[in-house]
């Protein structure tokens, strides 16, 4: 008897559950999220355009504790009076962010593996609830922050973070992440770059396909039927277009059909880099579009990157929404590929449209993006009409989604191993431009993509001796400081990585996710 009281009792509070996490959605829903540009005005370029915050993010982070009508009437009527201080008014009416892992406990004895198991209750945000003036985004559902400075989900950064919670056995909060991206994709249509208001109008590299496929790989197909028409939603986001224009919004019409660019709605300095987006346009750019260039690069993930730049050195030559990029039309494949897989033999219309869109951008790339000299992918400039000429490891993506033939694939495991691959692994770009994404930096899902690229098409050997480098480059920075990084420098592994907006940040959501799986294939390949 006590058993079914047991069984109806956990029904009742299932229900319950189910009809809370509902009504919050639908709470949610009519939130209107409005950056902390739109709701302090001129306090808020005042303050970011001062000294009070070193890190331009911290402003757009911190919660009011008053409604922001009432501390902008404060500031207007204090600003006039002698002795005003713009940090005391900060200070006194908003509360500071923290870090999610602030107060987490790093035992030296602990092996790098059994770190980022300890770390993951740290990164893990609770289910959001209705509080706060601020700028988050609430999600109904659990989800994995970066760490450091970032203490919001991020859309792509959440892929390669995945990896590491399939190693680590936590597909609950893999799924509830899921959850979490279908719910901002039937709010806004699309995934935003994070959960903040500041990021609404970009997004990042699309990788919701991959995340439904890698959760499919442990569930079933199921896991397609779940997600498919938020896919569909997304896949609407990355490919409206209106055929009056030659250029619009994620689109170029080009002869091969429609190509994708990164783009934002915006053309305004970032809420969160104000200052430097700012200075940066005034140091001599006229450019009517330039905040938008800085923005699409800012969507790429890549920011920033000598991919982006006219002239490889500058960031005021910053050229983004002129590039059709390796890595995001790769991309689309890839969700092309998985909307096909979620459709077939329902609607035979999409299924021959993304097969047209698929045909379309392999001849891209086998035409325009294609170096036959040097054995590489390039961006294209649509304006210019010609390849960017820069080399980077956007060129492992068709590999990596199985676009290209042997023989291409050969070419580019060529210069990866001769011109990329480095003593930790690989370098992002060939140019030390002192920007984040360029030499000598490494980061963790450019390594993953090209390991599983390189993978497909039979390049074992080489992808084990990165997976080899880039784990014991992991290893020797986590024994020297407790910590994993957001980026490394694989050229010189006396040095720490450099460049960007912000201090090297540690936590690291993709750096855990990444090394947790190379080091899982790297055993089972030496207990073969």
């Amino acid at each position: 008897m006590r058993f079914y009281i047991w069984v109806l009792c956990f029904l009742l509070w299932s229900c319950k559950q189910e009809t809370t996490s509902t009504v919050l959605q639908k709470e949610l829903q009519k939130t209107s999220y409005e950056a902390p540009s739109v709701v302090l005005k001129d306090l808020f370029i005042d303050v970011q355009l001062s000294d009070v915050f070193r890190d331009s993010k911290t402003f757009v982070d911190c919660t009011a504790k008053l409604p922001y009508d009432s501390i902008l009437e404060m500031y207007h009527r204090e600003k006039t009076l002698p002795n005003f201080r713009l940090d005391q008014i900060v200070t006194e009416n908003f509360e500071l962010p923290k870090e999610h892992q602030s107060t987490f406990e790093y035992h030296a004895q602990n092996t790098a593996k059994e770190h980022i198991e300890a770390l993951w209750p740290y990164l893990t945000h609770v289910a959001d609830t209705m509080y706060g003036r601020n700028s988050l985004i609430p999600l109904p559902n659990a989800y994995v922050v970066p760490g450091g400075r970032f203490r919001e989900v991020y859309y792509w950064d959440s892929y390669f973070t995945m990896l590491g919670l399939v190693e680590s056995g936590k597909f609950a909060t893999i799924e509830a992440m899921l959850d979490n991206f279908a719910y901002l994709i039937e709010v806004f249509g699309h995934i935003p770059n994070g959960n903040r208001s500041y990021y609404i109008s970009r997004s990042q590299p699309p990788f919701f396909s991959q995340m439904i496929k890698l959760l499919a790989s442990y569930k079933g197909d199921s896991v397609y039927l779940k997600y498919r028409e938020a896919l569909r939603k997304e896949y609407e986001f990355w490919m409206a277009y209106d055929n009056s224009e030659k250029t619009y919004k994620h689109l170029v019409s080009t002869e091969f059909g429609l190509m994708n660019r990164y783009y934002d709605a915006l053309n305004q300095p970032r809420d969160e880099s104000y200052k430097e987006d700012y200075n940066l346009k005034n140091e001599g750019t006229t450019d009517s579009l330039f905040y938008r260039h800085v923005r699409a690069a800012a969507e790429s993930g890549w920011d920033f990157s000598s991919r982006w730049l006219r002239d490889a050195a500058h960031l005021n030559t910053m050229n983004t929404l002129e590039i059709l990029p390796v890595d995001l039309n790769a991309l689309l494949y890839g969700m092309e590929t998985v909307l096909i897989k979620c459709f077939e033999n329902e609607d035979p219309n999409f299924i021959l449209e993304l097969k047209k869109s698929q045909q379309n951008r392999i001849e891209f790339l086998n035409t325009i993006s294609w170096n036959q000299k040097l054995g590489v992918f390039e961006d294209y400039n649509w304006q210019a009409q010609q390849p960017t000429g820069r080399l980077s490891l956007a060129m492992v993506y068709p590999l990596y989604f199985k676009m290209v033939s042997q023989e291409q694939a050969d070419a580019v495991a060529n210069v990866v191993s001769t011109q990329f691959l480095k003593p930790g692994g690989l370098v992002t770009t060939n140019y030390p431009t002192g920007q984040q994404w360029d030499a000598p930096n490494g980061w963790a899902p450019l390594q993953w993509m090209a390991v599983i690229g390189l993978e497909n098409y039979g390049h074992h050997d080489l992808a084990k001796t990165i997976m080899q480098r880039w784990v014991a480059l992991n290893e020797k920075v986590y024994a020297a400081t407790g910590k994993f990084m957001e980026k490394y420098n694989v050229e010189d592994l006396t040095l720490e990585a450099g460049g960007g907006e912000y201090p090297l940040q540690d936590g690291f959501g993709w750096s855990n996710g990444v090394y947790l799986v190379f080091k899982q294939k790297l055993d089972k390949a030496n207990h073969k």
